[in-house]
């Protein structure tokens, strides 16, 4: 594997794009710590810091299809930048602000999470022209994506910490931000995001969401991501009874650093067979390894225990996104992407304002037993559906072309998605 990440970062622009979308994408990867320290700081409740993180999650949500097909239609650079500095104004102003007056600092969220460029869809459709649609060398390129990614969502909240302990939280939110909109701007600038153009596609309103099996998939990740948001505020409360804000950074670490441990070692093979059978096992996986946290030990196996539960996040995934690329209808690759994103937000916004009241009622926890009948919720729609996400025969609505690319053969060996 090391030797083809080698030889898909010679490519030219590949190294580039990468690494701005990565720089990108840390707004919001990092925004519902972020929003969790700020209000607490502000002296808010545990309530109000999941209601405004789920408010701007589920406005990523809404701003995610609609942008994801803006960029199907117009291209990246008239879309992505744009976006991305209302995004950055938006966050910026609810940091000068504060939590008063309350009604501004939800439209603040609103307006952050509805512009947030759909950096990553954008990436995946530029893989096959900048690598001349090489098959081998795009799914080689999906796995160095991922691991990548996953090494961001590892020193994404330690960064946030590092922020916070040298300024404040409040610098930090700005900070994020003017990160997110320069590394955007490296991509849209950039000769490959210049020229791309989507396939042709046919017209029909619903877009990507034609395809049931693709309906199936976001039904199950709506409760994926429910898992994940609930985490994050359940570890913020078990990190104000056991060390504080520095405790909390190495807890969401530990998850990343869970998942790229486990990303690098699904991606370090080809599997076979058929890949909606896998991710019913990669999901039951995950709903079980969730149910240690219950536990409440100390820090250090807090952690242990955090690095366990992200083991299968990245793999199950990267399975769906191999689902996502089968069944996204010609002409709708960076909308079906950014549908799954979205799908994904939203189940993290339901989970982490589900979980405030939760924690404030029955403790950390109860917080903790969220994630774990979240995820036996998603098991439960993957069986439900698996005939409906079996591959389509005959390509009734897939669309094989250099756009698809990962349509062809074999599974991408890896890939992986936006997480809350």
């Amino acid at each position: 594997m090391a030797s083809g990440y080698l030889e898909i970062l010679r490519a030219r622009h590949a190294t580039r794009l990468l690494t701005g979308t990565l720089v990108g994408r840390l707004p919001n990867g990092t925004a519902a710590i972020a929003i969790v320290l700020f209000v607490r700081a502000e002296g808010g409740s545990y309530s109000l810091a999941g209601a405004l993180a789920a408010v701007y999650g589920v406005a990523h949500a809404v701003g995610q299809p609609l942008l994801g097909r803006l960029v199907d239609l117009y291209g990246q650079p008239r879309v992505q930048l744009p976006a991305a500095v209302v995004s950055g104004l938006g966050m910026t102003a609810f940091a000068l602000m504060g939590v008063e007056p309350l009604p501004w600092a939800y439209a603040a969220m609103v307006v952050a999470g509805l512009f947030t460029p759909p950096l990553e869809g954008g990436l995946r459709a530029l893989w096959p022209s900048v690598l001349r649609g090489k098959e081998e060398r795009v799914h080689t390129a999906y796995a160095m994506d991922a691991v990548a990614q996953e090494v961001m969502f590892t020193v994404g909240p330690l960064l946030v910490t590092v922020f916070v302990a040298l300024w404040s939280p409040q610098t930090a939110l700005v900070l994020l931000n003017v990160i997110g909109v320069l590394g955007a701007l490296s991509v849209v600038a950039s000769p490959p995001s210049r020229a791309w153009r989507s396939e042709p596609r046919e017209a029909h309103w619903l877009g990507a969401l034609r395809s049931p099996g693709l309906l199936a998939l976001l039904a199950a990740f709506l409760f994926v991501g429910c898992a994940l948001g609930s985490i994050t505020l359940a570890a913020r409360s078990y990190a104000d009874e056991n060390g504080g804000d520095v405790v909390y950074g190495w807890l969401m670490a530990g998850i990343g650093l869970g998942a790229l441990v486990g990303g690098g070692v699904y991606g370090a093979r080809q599997w076979l067979g058929a890949p909606e059978r896998r991710l019913r096992l990669l999901v039951a996986a995950l709903a079980v390894c969730y149910l240690p946290l219950m536990l409440l030990p100390g820090p250090v196996a807090m952690t242990g225990l955090a690095a366990v539960a992200g083991v299968f996040l990245a793999p199950a995934i990267a399975c769906a996104f191999v689902l996502v690329d089968r069944h996204a209808p010609r002409g709708t690759v960076t909308e079906a992407f950014s549908w799954l994103v979205t799908t994904f937000t939203v189940g993290s916004s339901l989970g982490t304002g589900l979980t405030g009241p939760v924690v404030e009622w029955g403790g950390t926890l109860w917080g903790f037993a969220v994630p774990g009948a979240a995820g036996a919720v998603s098991l439960l729609v993957l069986l439900v559906t698996g005939r409906v996400l079996a591959v389509p025969r005959g390509g009734a609505v897939v669309a094989v072309s250099s756009e698809n690319d990962p349509n062809r053969a074999v599974e991408p060996r890896f890939s992986s998605g936006d997480r809350a």
